[in-house]
């Protein structure tokens, strides 16, 4: 039994007091219409309406099944006009999980834009760099950066992540500027460790890897902004995603070295679980930020 149909089927029957009137109005047979209201009385196991050949009248049972019917059906109407407007518009709460030091310099305005054209979405922002399980935890999307491996989820690249190695001008004048990675130093490396899961072949990552496996990293950490300031302060040479370095190269603060040399680049990517039945939410907060960034990003124009 079609449960919604028979309520219909019985509302429509006690407030148009006839069969055939209302099979007329819900466009189907006067038997479909009995056969709704039989099953619905044998369900409740009460005589819903009391039949003549001229009239159909509801019984006392049925005055009161009226207003149960009307109340469920009126829910029914409401949650349908709700989810078809979540499924037209843009609104609801959007999960979001993205690493940190990258939504600290460039994310805010990113947001901030996008709501001014979705107003109806929230944002919940969890910043970490640990690669979190987006279905176990209740996420919509993750930023990520990297060499995405093949997984279940949809991977969307959205911009380039340069690699440059970077020392401020006064650890130049100091120490030299090294015209090939052999040239370099191992034990003024800023060891960004962010960076060892990188596999480039390349001479430059090579040297990076070997002063990490060396031990002889003058200095390590897990946070790239820490990193930055150091480089800046003239403490060494420091491989860092332009996205962190590229106001302080812009300012002279930093110069770029072994350019040359510079690796392959990484990728910023929206990842998200699936393609089908995609809320209206996340396809637009996914549409939006496709194009934000560019082939040339912001951090790169220096």
């Amino acid at each position: 039994m079609d449960r919604i149909d028979t309520m219909k089927a019985f509302i429509t029957v006690s407030e148009e007091g006839s069969f055939t009137r209302a099979a007329d109005k819900l466009e189907t047979s006067n038997q479909l219409i009995s056969k709704y209201v039989s099953d619905l009385e044998e369900h409740l196991g009460v005589r819903l309406f009391n039949r003549t050949t001229r009239t159909v009248r509801l019984t006392e049972a049925g005055e009161q099944c009226v207003q149960h019917v009307r109340h469920i059906l009126e829910s029914i109407q409401d949650m349908e006009g709700n989810l078809g407007q979540l499924k037209n518009e843009a609104q609801g709460l959007l999960r979001v999980n993205a690493p940190v030091s990258f939504s600290i310099k460039h994310l805010a305005p990113l947001i901030k834009d996008f709501r001014q054209l979705n107003p109806g979405v929230r944002i919940n922002l969890q910043l970490n760099d640990r690669k979190v399980d987006l279905v176990e935890e209740g996420f919509d999307l993750a930023l990520r950066i990297g060499y995405l491996k093949s997984s279940s989820l949809i991977a969307k690249r959205l911009a380039p992540i340069r690699l440059v190695l970077c020392a401020a001008p006064s650890y130049l004048e100091k120490n030299g500027i090294p015209e090939h990675p052999d040239q370099l130093i191992l034990e003024h490396f800023l060891h960004y460790s962010y960076m060892s899961h990188n596999q480039d072949s390349s001479p430059l990552m090579t040297m990076f890897r070997r002063s990490l496996q060396d031990g002889k990293a003058s200095v390590s950490c897990n946070n790239g902004d820490i990193l930055l300031e150091a480089a800046i302060m003239g403490e060494g040479y420091v491989l860092l995603p332009t996205f962190l370095s590229g106001e302080a190269i812009r300012q002279g603060k930093l110069k770029i070295i072994l350019s040359e040399f510079e690796p392959k680049a990484l990728g910023l990517y929206a990842v998200y679980p699936h393609r089908n039945l995609m809320a209206t939410k996340l396809r637009a907060f996914i549409d939006f930020i496709s194009n934000y960034y560019g082939d040339v990003p912001v951090w790169d124009q220096f």
